[in-house]
């Protein structure tokens, strides 16, 4: 893997709420990113399919990952999140690219599967707007 996955990995080591789920960064590259994370129990609401909360949280970092993958050190300035269905499974993955950027900005798109057994199920899709960082 290249100098900007080392780099994605060092990041994502420095946020502390990602260490306690125990992301991943699987694949880290200009334009695009993916995250996974293995389910826990920890994880999971009432009904036993993994909380809204931790899907969220996937697809938000994966989007800022993609956009900061062009743009630099960047935040999420918003996203929003279309839960499919319930988030079942041994895994979730999160791949994320950019669609359009900018020198400021850029308006990246996300798609959340749960895999089971080898098998993937799309389980939510997100958008954000990715802002970078003034220095």
């Amino acid at each position: 893997m290249g100098e900007l996955f080392e780099f994605g990995k060092q990041i994502l080591a420095r946020q502390p709420f990602s260490v306690l789920l125990g992301t991943e960064l699987k694949a880290f590259e200009p334009g695009k990113a993916e995250l996974s994370l293995i389910v826990k129990e920890e994880l999971k609401q009432q009904h036993g399919f993994v909380h809204g909360g931790v899907v969220s949280y996937l697809a938000d970092n994966a989007l800022t990952y993609a956009g900061g993958s062009v743009l630099g050190d960047s935040v999420t300035s918003e996203y929003k999140i279309n839960y499919l269905r319930p988030a079942i499974g041994e895994r979730l993955i999160a791949r994320a690219r950019v669609l359009s950027s900018g020198k400021r900005q850029a308006v990246c798109q996300c798609e959340i599967v749960a895999t089971d057994n080898g098998e993937e199920r799309i389980v939510a899709v997100a958008q954000g707007t990715i802002t970078r960082v003034a220095s």
